[in-house]
């Protein structure tokens, strides 16, 4: 059973491992369908019994979640995807199916200040189904918050972290994001001003 989180008022911690765990508890052996909208679309190193385009209604990907894990540091965070609840949007994205035990591997790829919620998915094929999404509340301590999408183009030329570059995020996520027909007009704007900030 897939219980829902409940958000606290309070800014959470850099760290969501724990959190995740204690208030978003999977049953051993479960399957459970989880929505990627960022580097889970393109940068895939979990296993998945299943996958197959899927959207969400009412959600937006925007980059104003900071990452000081992966694609920046502490000190020069960059940023990554999150979703912001936007009434009579759809995300497009991609759905796996993976067993309960992904989990421990996901929620520290994650941890930076993700959360699981409850969700729920539509399918190509006229089907839907309730799964699991990663999102970045904006009381996490990473949160950046909303820019231009200029402004945030700037923030990832100069960001770079464990995972490599910055704009490498940015780009490959376009890149996907265009092989599936998926238009994003908040994605495709930052990708034009990176291209030109750094023809500089």
């Amino acid at each position: 059973m897939i219980i829902a989180v409940n958000f606290s008022e309070q800014s959470m911690s850099l760290n969501t491992i724990e959190e995740n765990q204690r208030n978003s508890p999977i049953n051993d052996g479960e399957e459970v369908w989880l929505f990627g909208y960022g580097s889970l679309i393109y940068l895939v190193d979990f296993p998945y019994l299943e996958s197959k385009p899927a959207s969400i209604k009412n959600w937006s990907r925007r980059f104003w979640q900071g990452s000081h894990d992966h694609r920046g540091t502490e000190e020069k965070p960059g940023r990554v995807v999150t979703l912001i609840e936007q009434l009579g949007e759809v995300c497009h994205g991609v759905a796996y199916k993976v067993e309960s035990s992904v989990f421990k591997q996901l929620d520290v790829r994650e941890k930076n200040g993700y959360l699981r919620l409850n969700i729920d998915m539509s399918f190509a094929d006229g089907s839907a189904d309730q799964g699991l999404v990663y999102i970045a509340t904006s009381d996490n301590e990473a949160y950046l918050g909303e820019a231009s999408e200029y402004e945030i183009a700037k923030q990832i030329c100069n960001a770079e972290g464990p995972s490599g570059p910055n704009d490498e995020y940015l780009i490959e996520l376009a890149r996907s994001l265009r092989a599936m027909a998926v238009e994003d007009p908040h994605v495709y704007e930052i990708e034009r001003h990176i291209a030109s900030i750094k023809a500089l």
